[in-house]
């Protein structure tokens, strides 16, 4: 398996997690590198110094003893604040800290964050010079082919990074105005990796081994980032890293898949406390669960447990007398 070299930080594989809000957490990463990806950022944080000391920041920066390397994300507007946060969270143990110019939310877009700075090239180029002099980590910049069809400037925002210093781009191949609809195009990827020499990575409807392989193929890109795709399916990166190395994915066993699952709530659990962790942790189970048949009288048995023994002990049973849906698994 190939590895990607960001600035002096080795990647030991070109299958990455995407950073995904109110999932990318450390427990659900922890479980993503389990199953083969070789890199996987922390959730998207705000710069401002008085957010990233709330409890909710302060858990998505939480990198604890996660494998390397590791990573986090930032997100902002204004240059010296980027480039205050981006010296915090290297101090927080961020190998490689990340800036987002790619989410497409309405509420990060409205206050000129995330994708809306793809319109303002210039404070892009700012903000990327104070944070690349800020920190002795790689930066790295996140971006989307452009604010619409009508400006696909990642090209030149590509560029630009890589003359601030930057060392790595993610490029997702929709623009901010399709959100998450449609299919993604991979043509400017294929421009921007033949426009710059740092590596590049692909994001988008990247969501089996084969797409990846052929994305790749296509782009020449040096690796793909796996966000949606992902949820409540972390063995898909075991798939991607058999196919891109000539190998035929084996089928998963049942208790493969039981056994993800159960662990990743026992990490969940750990990470935020026994009362919070029961209630949060539905959200993923909610995505494993789509790939059984399942009715919600069934799901709401797991949900409506008291303490975490409980909700183990419900979601082990009704694994167990559950038909898995999909064919990468092994009855």
């Amino acid at each position: 398996m190939k590895h990607i070299q960001v600035g002096e930080v080795d990647i030991p594989g070109q299958v990455f997690l995407a950073p995904m809000a109110g999932f990318s957490d450390l427990p659900y990463r922890n479980i993503c590198r389990k199953w083969g990806a070789s890199y996987a950022v922390a959730e998207m944080t705000a710069s401002k110094e008085n957010l990233q000391k709330t409890k909710k920041t302060s858990l998505r920066m939480t990198l604890n003893e996660e494998s390397e390397p590791r990573g986090i994300q930032l997100i902002g507007s204004v240059p010296e604040e980027l480039a205050e946060a981006a010296v915090r969270v290297q101090a927080a143990g961020a190998q490689i800290v990340d800036f987002n110019c790619g989410c497409p939310a309405r509420k990060v877009c409205s206050v000129a964050c995330g994708s809306a700075l793809m319109k303002q090239p210039e404070l892009v180029g700012e903000i990327l010079q104070k944070m690349v002099s800020a920190v002795t980590v790689p930066v790295t910049l996140k971006i989307r082919t452009g604010w619409d069809s009508f400006s696909l400037n990642a090209v030149d925002i590509g560029k630009l990074a890589e003359d601030t210093g930057v060392k790595m781009l993610v490029i997702h191949g929709r623009t901010r105005e399709q959100g998450f609809k449609g299919e993604a195009e991979y043509e400017t990827a294929r421009q921007l990796k033949n426009a710059v020499s740092i590596p590049v990575i692909v994001n988008g409807d990247i969501n089996s081994g084969k797409k990846a392989l052929d994305v790749l193929q296509y782009t020449g890109a040096d690796g793909v980032m796996v966000g949606r795709a992902a949820l409540g399916n972390p063995w898909l990166f075991k798939e991607i890293n058999s196919i891109l190395s000539g190998i035929e994915p084996q089928l998963l066993k049942r208790s493969d898949i039981e056994d993800t699952i159960i662990d990743h709530m026992k990490e969940h659990y750990a990470f935020y406390g026994e009362m919070l962790g029961i209630r949060t942790i539905r959200k993923h189970l909610n995505q494993y669960v789509k790939r059984f048949s399942l009715n919600g009288d069934e799901l709401q048995k797991i949900y409506l447990a008291k303490n975490a023994g409980e909700q183990i002990e419900r979601t082990r049973d009704l694994l167990g007398s559950s038909r898995f849906s999909v064919n990468v698994f092994e009855e």
